[in-house]
């Protein structure tokens, strides 16, 4: 008996918007490591060449911006003429533009525009030719989920994209496709590497105050989660949000401890 097991996305194409850094890229890997054909979608053509270089032959780089339809109309016709077929599409573009309170309605619109509207039409224009046994995933977040002081566009997007996902997989229900939304925690991002200078021992420190498991994700665990959600292992799930967040969700505002500890550390002295 051989113990070679084949990749449970072998033969599959995907796409994964927002791939041209961070964790979109972080998927893209996991994907063609699953047995997928990635095309990694998004601007800035110099980075999504290196990223598609640097996974190999199974990579292939699109420059688009997601918010013009004709430019999400030609990603999918590249991708259909090169190889016939599209299984599975991961939006994953993201604005993290948020003033909270003070966000004025042009930044409202283009954060939306970017986060949930582009993701709402690719799904629209990739279900015109997916086939039967397809898989739509949305990244959502836990920031859509919970109050956040000094944030409201982001957090609003996040939220939306959530309900979206229910209601795309009842629509999609009849063509065989499914839809499922995956929600990180903190993940090692750009961002995150900007704000701890490059330390993500120190971005595990912090995280572990909010993350049961005691440390902040990182991009190939959510990238697992999408492979596995996209995979025929997954055939009876639709419409949900499946955490992957290392039990930051689980927690209250009280992260999970007594009364008794918190009178203990906060009381006067």
């Amino acid at each position: 008996m051989s113990t070679t097991e084949t990749p449970r996305l072998a033969g599959k194409v995907a796409i994964v918007t927002g791939a041209t850094q961070g964790l979109g890229a972080d998927i893209a890997r996991v994907l063609t490591g699953s047995g997928a054909t990635v095309y990694i979608v998004g601007r800035g053509r110099e980075a999504g060449e290196a990223v598609a270089a640097g996974i190999g032959s199974q990579a292939r780089y699109l420059e688009a911006d997601i918010t013009d339809d004709a430019a999400i109309e030609r990603c999918i016709r590249t991708v259909i003429d090169d190889c016939g077929r599209l299984d599975l599409l991961v939006n994953n573009a993201c604005s993290y533009n948020d003033r909270g309170l003070a966000s004025s309605r042009a930044e409202w619109l283009a954060t939306l525009n970017v986060n949930l509207v582009s993701g709402a039409i690719f799904t629209q224009k990739a279900a015109e030719v997916m086939r039967p046994g397809s898989v739509v995933i949305n990244l959502g977040s836990t920031g859509g989920k919970f109050g956040a002081d000094g944030r409201a566009v982001y957090p609003a997007s996040k939220a939306a994209i959530i309900q979206i996902t229910k209601n795309f997989a009842v629509s999609l229900a009849p063509l065989g496709i499914r839809v499922v939304s995956v929600s990180p925690a903190w993940t090692w991002s750009p961002s995150v590497e900007s704000m701890t200078g490059g330390d993500i021992a120190k971005a595990d420190a912090v995280g572990a105050h909010f993350h049961p498991l005691g440390r902040i994700g990182r991009g190939e665990e959510v990238g697992r989660a999408i492979a596995f959600a996209a995979s025929s292992d997954a055939s009876w799930i639709t419409g949900i949000d499946i955490p992957v967040d290392g039990g930051f969700s689980i927690l209250g505002p009280d992260q999970g401890r007594s009364p008794r500890e918190w009178f203990a550390r906060l009381q006067p002295t």
